[in-house]
């Protein structure tokens, strides 16, 4: 683990609290994409994000939502870089992102092992009894289908509740 500077700190929180652009009810830092703040001088930033996969849209406009929030504290010269080792895993959302996902209508992913997650074909609409159940972040129920594989983006699925028979999507696991 990498000790950070007292200004360090305060630029990552800067740069953590920069929204979303596809999930603005969630963070960068609560997503898990913002890796690290290396101040070089006072007046000199790199950060390091991780998108959620590799030529995701939304990196470039996390990068100028970074730039523009430290260059208004007062940061002259901001770079923003793309490191894709570690990957990115939903395992990395904050217990307080997943809460906030919740909250939106949006079940959070579900907690993965270490490890891959396995992928099989199939049909689309199936119901998880061989899995932990997905549950509706409307009623609470686990009784839930899945519609479609890809929803409003490709890092979310589209499901349904079979109790109170809401919609809903589902952050997939990665």
């Amino acid at each position: 683990m990498v000790t950070l500077t007292p200004l360090e700190s305060e630029l990552f929180a800067l740069a953590g609290s920069v929204p979303d652009p596809e999930l603005p009810v969630l963070t960068l830092r609560e997503l898990g994409v913002l890796r690290a703040v290396h101040a070089r001088g006072s007046d000199s930033v790199e950060v390091e994000l991780t998108p959620t996969y590799t030529g995701c849209p939304a990196i470039e406009a996390m990068s100028r939502d970074i730039e523009r929030v430290l260059h208004e504290h007062g940061v002259r010269e901001v770079t923003v870089r793309t490191v894709l080792a570690p990957a990115w895993s939903t395992d990395d959302i904050t217990a307080e992102g997943r809460r906030k996902l919740r909250e939106f209508g949006i079940a959070p992913p579900r907690v993965t092992a270490a490890g891959p997650v396995p992928v099989g074909l199939g049909p689309t609409r199936t119901r998880d009894a061989e899995l932990e159940a997905v549950v509706c972040p409307h009623c609470g129920s686990a009784d839930t289908e899945l519609l479609s594989r890809f929803s409003s983006t490709a890092c979310k699925a589209l499901r349904r509740c079979l109790d109170c028979r809401e919609p809903f999507d589902h952050f997939k696991e990665l």
